[in-house]
């Protein structure tokens, strides 16, 4: 099971409109393998395309042996970001077959493709730089929305931010919304983080007065949904020979 057949316990096309919005925000942020007419050429490369009534079609997996198991042998294809190939394909007017015969298996018009594209091209709403006039507990609906997303998120930023915290914010004019507060994050990490975050929101049930990113190293408010990424995997110590020890005979 990939990341995006976890997201699949329905089928994408049976999925209710959030469900898949996360199913296509996680396509963006995979690797696929598209397959190819032939092997590369001069850093040029053409993608096999099927005829569908619907309009032709390209073929990926998320994994390569996913794409040969459906093509019936050996496919010469091409590595690269889901986001990509979406922008590719929505800018030649065509769709995209991903995992057939798997869970996750969907096929994406040009249409869709055009929406995803649109939706990662979304800039991130930050925080004030001024205290906000109050700060509460999220709202259980935005907890339910968010959550899960947000923790799969933190999963892809192990060793880039430490936490994250979700509060309901009301600033000094009155604007009332939710702020995510990202803990422990470099200087130079934060447009970057900041704009991955923006993009995972604008494929989530839209909020009522929106959600600001905002950085503090300070401690979180008691009142927060406090996230954390899972901790990172240590390698496991090779170990050491004693040097006094006699040598291993075979």
């Amino acid at each position: 099971m990939t990341p995006l057949d976890l997201l699949c316990p329905v089928p994408f096309h049976e999925a209710n409109p959030a469900q898949r919005a996360r199913i296509l925000s996680r396509l963006a942020d995979s690797e696929l393998f598209a397959a190819l007419v032939e092997e590369p050429a001069d850093d040029r490369v053409e993608l096999q395309v099927f005829p569908l009534p619907d309009g032709p079609v390209a073929l990926a997996c998320d994994a390569e042996d996913r794409l040969a198991d459906f093509i019936g042998g050996p496919v010469a294809y091409l590595g690269l970001p889901g986001r990509v190939l979406a922008s590719a394909l929505a800018s030649e007017g065509r769709g995209l077959l991903v995992n057939p015969g798997h869970p996750s298996e969907m096929l994406l018009d040009t249409a869709t493709l055009s929406w995803l594209v649109q939706a990662l091209q979304a800039e991130p709403s930050l925080a004030p730089d001024e205290a906000p006039r109050s700060i509460r507990a999220p709202q259980p609906e935005v907890v339910r929305a968010l959550a899960e997303p947000l923790s799969t998120r933190l999963g892809d930023m192990v060793g880039l931010v430490d936490s994250a915290a979700l509060v309901a914010t009301e600033w000094a004019n009155g604007r009332q919304n939710h702020t995510l507060l990202l803990k422990g994050v470099e200087e130079s990490r934060r447009p970057a983080l900041a704009k991955a975050f923006a993009e995972l929101l604008a494929f989530l049930p839209e909020i009522e007065g929106g959600a600001d990113i905002g950085f503090s190293d300070s401690a979180h408010p008691a009142v927060a949904l406090v996230l954390e990424p899972p901790a990172p995997i240590e390698p496991e110590p090779v170990p050491q020979r004693d040097p006094n020890a006699p040598p291993r005979l075979r």
